[in-house]
């Protein structure tokens, strides 16, 4: 695996090193003992997939907080995505920062995302699937998310959104002093 640091610490793009010959290829797109030497969460305990029909659906802005942060491994199975993290970390240099990437069945890149920063996603194309690795279980009450489109934050999203969720539609804005 190829692991490219993105400009937010922590958060990485992972491209597959392929052995290829006449049948296509074979790549290995997750191992505990690579990304324990990167200094990632090597162990995931949750898998999740979300299927989404139509082109310019919007997932987001989510995390989840302590003691129930998670760490996620974000791949697009199906059709494309532009994937946005956003870091939450109150102590961090970069808080409120945001990092974008397109992810695509045809790049078969994932981005890993690091506890402490939000996550979310548009969808470029119709019928995209996305495979989420989870390195906490679920914990109902602990999740939390920062609005798609808050001005302070700046996301230049590629397309804009038109379907969106209730919820995600609703998160409150960040006011002057950075809290939601």
């Amino acid at each position: 695996m190829i692991f490219t640091a993105a400009p937010l610490s922590g958060v990485y793009l992972i491209d597959a090193a392929r052995s290829e010959d006449e049948r296509g290829f074979f790549a290995r797109s997750f191992c505990s003992e690579e990304f324990a030497a990167h200094g990632l969460v090597g162990e995931m305990s949750q898998s999740s997939v979300s299927f989404n029909t139509k082109r310019g659906t919007l997932r987001g802005l989510h995390f989840q907080i302590e003691p129930h942060a998670e760490a996620k491994l974000v791949r697009c199975t199906a059709g494309a995505i532009f994937d946005v993290v956003v870091d939450v970390r109150n102590d961090s240099a970069t808080c409120h920062a945001w990092f974008g990437a397109e992810l695509t069945a045809n790049n078969r890149r994932a981005m890993y995302v690091p506890k402490g920063f939000a996550h979310g996603f548009v969808t470029l194309v119709d019928d995209t699937e996305v495979l989420y690795m989870i390195s906490v279980p679920y914990a109902a009450g602990f999740g939390r998310g920062l609005r798609w489109n808050d001005p302070a934050l700046g996301i230049e999203w590629p397309i804009e959104p038109t379907v969106i969720s209730p919820r995600d539609a609703s998160y409150p804005l960040l006011d002057a002093s950075g809290t939601a």
